[in-house]
C-alpha cells in the first residue's frame, strides 16, 4: 500500500504543487465506498457511483473559497498509478470543483475493464486545483474496491 501511496503522489503530480495555508492540519478520507467493498455500478454509460469524502477543509466549487486557507476540492483517479482510467485528454477520472460538497462521481466506465478489482485515489486540491501538501507530501486517500454489473 506504501508504493501504492508513493506513486499516486507521483501521478497526481500534474498539477503545480502549493503549500496549504492554515492553522489545522488538512485531512481526507474516502467515507464511502469502504476498503473491499463490492459495488454495483451506475447503469449510465459512464457506469458511474458516487464516491463519498470527508475533509477538515471546507470543499467548495472551484473560485469560491475566496482568501481561505481551509478550502478547495477533490481530484479523483481511479487506479491512479496509471492513466487507463481517465476521461480521455485529461489528467483525472473526475473532480468536484463544480460542484464543491463531500461528493464526487467515479466514471467506472472510462476504464479498459470497469468491472473487477480497482483503486479509488482522491487529491485534495485548493482553490487554484494545486495539490494541498502536508510536510511536502499532497494529501490523499485511497480505497480498493471491486466492481460488478
Amino acid at each position: 500500500m506504501l508504493h501504492l501511496f508513493l506513486r499516486i503522489t507521483l501521478v497526481f503530480s500534474f498539477l503545480p504543487i502549493a503549500a496549504a495555508q492554515g492553522e489545522e492540519s488538512p485531512k481526507l478520507e474516502i467515507v464511502w465506498p469502504k476498503a473491499g467493498d463490492v459495488i454495483e455500478l451506475g447503469n449510465d454509460p459512464e457506469g458511474a457511483i458516487g464516491v463519498v469524502v470527508k475533509s477538515t477543509f471546507k470543499l467548495l466549487p472551484g473560485g469560491q473559497c475566496g482568501g481561505n486557507g481551509q478550502c478547495g476540492h477533490v481530484h479523483m483517479k481511479i487506479d491512479p498509478s496509471g492513466d487507463t482510467c481517465n476521461i480521455p485528454g485529461r489528467a483525472y477520472n473526475s473532480m468536484n470543483s463544480d460542484f464543491g460538497g463531500d461528493l464526487i462521481k467515479a466514471r467506472f466506465g472510462h476504464c479498459p475493464s470497469p468491472t473487477g478489482r480497482h483503486v479509488i485515489g482522491i487529491l485534495l486540491a485548493n482553490d487554484h486545483h494545486q495539490p494541498v501538501l502536508v510536510d511536502g507530501k499532497p494529501v490523499t486517500a485511497l480505497v480498493e474496491v471491486t466492481t460488478k454489473d
